[in-house]
Order: C-alpha cells, then sequence, then structure tokens
C-alpha cells in the first residue's frame, strides 16, 4: 500500500496477555455494574434484547477496527485509518473529539472512585482521594508502558472473575442448587408482565440505557501499537473479546432478571448487589463495591493512556502542537501523557466544583461523541477494505464478517440510535449537545483543510 505508517517511535513493551485482558476488561466498567440497572427499569427482562443488539453494534466496531489496526498497526488508531481513508479533516475529527470524550468521562471515574474510598475512609476528604489517583495513574503512565499493561491486566482479570463467579452462583441459584435456595425457572422472564413488560418501546430505551457502556473497546487497538508483534496481537485480542464480552454482559442480565423479578431493582443499586444479597452471599454490598471501585480505577487507567497516546499520535500528523512529540529514553510519550492529565485535572476541579452545571454541560457534550466515533470508524472501513484488497489483500489477517453488508447493517443501527436519542427526552439534551462539539470540531479541521490548500 501506498500510505505506509513510520515505525512508532513508542515502546513496544505489551505483552499478548496484557492486550487480551484490555480487549476483554477494556468494556466492563461501572456502566455495567451500577448502569445496568437503569436499563432493566425501562425494559424489564427484554434487558437481554437491548444488550444483545447493543453488543452486536459494539462487536461490529470492534471487528472492524480490528481489521484495519491488524493491516495498518498505529497509536493513533482509528484516527490514523480515518485520515486515510476519509482525509486529513476526518483523522482531525475523530481524534480530537475521541481525546475531549476520554479525559471528561475520566472525571466521573476518578470522582466515583473517590466516593467509594471516601465511604470506606471518611476521614480523608474526597478531593484528596481524587489526588492520589491521578498522582499514582499519571505516575504510572509516565513510566514504561508495561505498567500500564500489567496495572491493566490485573484489574481486567479482577473484574472477569468477578462476573465469571456472579454467573456461577447466579446459575446455581436459578436451579435451586445453593443452600436454602429453591429452584426459580423462568417464573420471573415471564411471570411479571411478560418477557417485555413495556413492549419494544422498552428493549429500545433499554439499548439507549447501555449502549454507550460498550465504549473503551477503542482501546485495546490503540494499545496494539506497542506491542511486540502488533498485527498478530491485535488480531488475537479482538477475536478473543468480541464473543466473551457478548457473553459477559448478555449472561449477566439473563441471570439477573431470572433470579429476581425485574421489579425488584432500584435505580443507583447495583443490579449485582441485589442479586447476590437475594440469595444469601454475605457481605455482597461491600465485594460488588470493590469490584466497582477496581472497575473505575481500571478505566481511568486505560483513558489516561489512550487520551495520551491519542494526542501523540495527532501531534505525529501535524494535527496536535508539536511539543508533545518528546519520547523519553524509555519509549513513553511524556508531554501527551501530561498534557491528557492537566486537562484531565481541570475536569475533575469541574466535576467536584460545578457537577450539576458547567460539568454536566461538558459530560453532555460528550455523551453521544463514541457514536460519532463509531460512524467514522465503520465509513473508514468501508473505504479501507477496498483500497488493501487491491493493493495489499495478505494484510487482511483479520476480516470483518460479511463486508461490506454488515458494515451498512451496523452504520444503520447507529443512524437508528441517533434518530432514537432525538425522540427520547431524557437522551436528546445529550445529543444536540454532542452534535455541537462535534460541529465546533469539524469546522476547525475545515478551516484547517482550507488553509493547507492557500498556502
Amino acid at each position: 500500500m501506498h500510505d505506509d505508517a513510520p515505525p512508532e517511535p513508542l515502546a513496544g513493551g505489551l505483552k499478548q496477555r496484557h492486550l487480551t485482558m484490555l480487549g476483554l476488561g477494556g468494556v466492563i466498567g461501572a456502566g455495567l455494574f451500577v448502569g445496568s440497572g437503569a436499563g432493566i427499569q425501562v425494559a424489564g427482562p427484554g434487558i437481554v434484547l437491548s444488550y444483545l443488539i447493543a453488543g452486536a453494534i459494539a462487536m461490529c466496531v470492534m471487528r472492524m477496527l480490528g481489521e484495519m489496526s491488524a493491516a495498518m498497526p498505529a497509536s493513533g488508531s482509528f484516527s490514523v485509518h480515518a485520515e486515510r481513508a476519509l482525509g486529513r479533516w476526518a483523522g482531525f475529527s475523530a481524534g480530537w473529539l475521541y481525546w475531549f470524550l476520554l479525559v471528561v468521562v475520566l472525571a466521573v471515574e476518578a470522582t466515583g472512585a473517590a466516593q467509594i474510598a471516601n465511604g470506606w475512609v471518611p476521614g480523608v476528604p474526597q478531593w484528596a482521594w481524587v489526588l492520589l489517583f491521578m498522582l499514582v495513574f499519571t505516575a504510572a503512565n509516565l513510566t514504561a508502558v508495561k505498567n500500564f499493561g500489567e496495572f491493566e491486566f490485573w484489574f481486567a482479570t479482577l473484574k472477569v472473575v468477578a462476573i465469571v463467579a456472579f454467573l456461577v452462583l447466579g446459575t446455581l441459584a436459578i436451579f435451586g442448587l445453593l443452600p436454602d435456595t429453591d429452584p426459580v425457572g423462568l417464573t420471573h422472564l415471564t411471570g411479571d408482565g411478560g418477557f417485555l413488560p413495556n413492549g419494544w418501546q422498552g428493549v429500545v430505551s433499554g439499548v439507549l440505557a447501555v449502549v454507550f457502556a460498550f465504549g473503551g473497546l477503542e482501546v485495546v487497538t490503540i494499545a496494539a501499537a506497542e506491542s511486540e508483534d502488533p498485527v498478530r496481537s491485535v488480531a488475537r485480542a479482538v477475536r478473543s473479546a468480541v464473543f466473551r464480552i457478548l457473553f459477559f454482559y448478555v449472561g449477566s442480565m439473563l441471570v439477573i432478571v431470572t433470579v429476581l423479578p425485574w421489579t425488584d431493582q432500584k435505580a443507583g443499586i447495583s443490579p449485582y448487589v441485589t442479586v447476590l444479597d437475594s440469595i444469601g452471599i454475605p457481605s455482597a454490598g461491600q465485594i460488588m463495591n470493590i469490584v466497582v471501585f477496581v472497575a473505575l480505577l481500571s478505566a481511568l487507567n486505560a483513558n489516561l493512556y489512550g487520551s495520551s497516546r491519542m494526542v501523540f499520535s495527532l501531534a505525529e500528523r501535524a494535527e496536535a502542537p508539536r511539543a508533545l512529540l518528546r519520547v523519553s529514553g524509555g519509549g513513553v510519550p511524556r508531554r501527551a501523557v501530561l498534557a491528557s492529565v492537566a486537562f484531565g485535572f481541570v475536569s475533575v476541579l469541574l466535576n467536584l466544583e460545578w457537577p450539576d452545571t458547567v460539568f454536566l454541560y461538558m459530560l453532555n457534550s460528550v455523551g453521544a461523541v463514541l457514536l460519532f466515533v463509531w460512524a467514522l470508524i465503520a465509513l473508514s472501513q468501508l473505504r479501507l477494505r477496498r483500497r488493501i484488497e487491491r493493493e495489499a489483500p495478505e494484510r487482511l489477517v483479520l476480516r470483518m464478517w460479511a463486508f461490506p453488508w454488515l458494515t451498512w447493517a451496523a452504520l444503520a443501527a447507529m443512524a437508528a440510535v441517533f434518530v432514537l436519542m432525538l425522540t427520547d427526552d431524557t437522551a436528546r439534551p445529550q445529543l444536540l449537545w454532542s452534535t455541537g462539539a462535534t460541529l465546533v470540531v469539524l469546522g476547525v479541521a475545515g478551516v484547517r483543510e482550507l488553509r493547507a490548500r492557500r498556502a
């Protein structure tokens, strides 16, 4: 192919096990452990279908991204692919939108983890916990990339073990194989208003409630560029992650709505805690608090990593200040890490000081950005797949299923989610603010294109 990228100046310290667990753990976050309760409230047992639909879209995106990243590994991942496929404006827009998304969401994760820690040790104020977490993970990201990999490996392992244990205990409870439990059967799946108590409208609302929980899968393709064998590593990580993620998400939901009536779930309380309490697991609330705490720290660590690599890649392509290109002797882009951390600190301060005004607007402005990024990934894959087949077919070590029909189907599903968000009173502000932020970035990209042409 004509658009070969120069060799990455970043260190190749990530092993296959790091990438595999990053692929699995990257999307298992607080959105699943806590946020899934909101989806169950609107969809009832139909939340299983909501997760299947949302998960199918995410799996397609991950496969598309895996195909492009295995063929052309780059630390900027989909931002680089978008530039190659659609032009500089697309690479600029995808990169900066994703960077903005990560550094804003980082504040939610740091604050959430600090709230849990403050509950355990009330004597230490919340802001001090936030400061501690930010310092620890900044230090981890400033040292060798293998430290980031080790952190994420163990964080992801704990999350995966927690979900597997939950699935085993829940399945035993369903069949009455735990002490003091009777077989539940399918009573709660069909007996409390039926499988779709709120009809298909409930399933659709459930999709809106859960689709963004799948964000995070993109980081594995960013990290692949720093692995020992990028092509093989990303292909294996994507293959192993795709179906396991769906199994964890859909399996969890199936257990939750089978063990208990869906009406027993309460907003703000983890459905996992409710189920574990009901089957007599002692200290279920505290156990899940620890798992959620780890999930938040894991996401914080991954977001710091992903944002620094994305802004570094933008700098490589002259889409961000060149000063961010300084790389340490160990191959770590320290200035890019510090730039991302600095903005992350600003987000945290806004969240602590004005959570219901300034920060809420910022959070809304990134609420639907993930969908814009996913749409750019799909459009890029449509263009690049044809080019790779023509110029270097041997690079297609991982292929998108049923190309191009499934890519178009995924794009249609994303468009449907956009339309649904417009018609949903709670989701509409997010979509409008995110559209505004996207238009601003596209506007800047357009101005840069015009200047470049005149020059």
